[in-house]
């Protein structure tokens, strides 16, 4: 199977493609644009997300995921560069996946704890790529932008149920 690059946002004006992409000022105009949109993927979770189960917030990613692709991918053609700092609209549609099972998380920590460190586990597997994650990026187009962050984000959520496990099981 072979993956292709969405077509309908060929037929955007750049404007709308970019500032799309970039979250608006956000990516365009603030240093670490990318730990911005993972702040801004914060407060989107929080809003929409934390009420959602696991299977509605899974759901509702993939379809946030499948047009950050075509955004993301767009916005890389237009600006002619791979991969772009500048694009964040990936960091932010990633953010919910790091909290799926947000509810069995909480108990043995405050929620604050459970949000800093799933803001801050995502953030070191984005930057760092480690366990394979950087090879996604060689996905063609706005799969590349946005499959890597994918697996971040899941990587994080699996670390944080990891740690509760363990916390559950060694704190007897």
């Amino acid at each position: 199977m072979r993956l292709q690059q969405p077509i309908w946002p060929r037929f955007l004006p750049t404007q709308v493609v970019l500032n799309l992409a970039r979250l608006g000022p956000i990516g365009a105009r603030l240093p670490a644009p990318g730990t911005w949109g993972s702040v801004a993927g914060l407060l989107y979770f929080t809003v929409f997300f934390y009420p959602l189960g696991t299977v509605a917030t899974v759901l509702l990613s993939l379809l946030a995921c499948y047009l950050a692709v075509a955004l993301c991918g767009e916005a890389e053609f237009r600006l002619a560069r791979k991969d772009p700092g500048e694009v964040i609209l990936d960091e932010f549609v990633v953010m919910p996946l790091c909290f799926l099972g947000w509810h069995f998380l909480v108990g043995p920590w405050p929620p604050w704890a459970i949000f800093l460190s799933g803001f801050a586990l995502f953030r070191f597997f984005d930057i760092l790529k480690p366990l394979g994650i950087r090879k996604l990026q060689d996905l063609p187009g706005g799969w590349g932008v946005v499959v890597d962050d994918m697996a971040a984000a899941l990587a994080s959520c699996a670390t944080m149920h990891l740690a509760k496990l363990a916390w559950v099981h060694f704190a007897r």
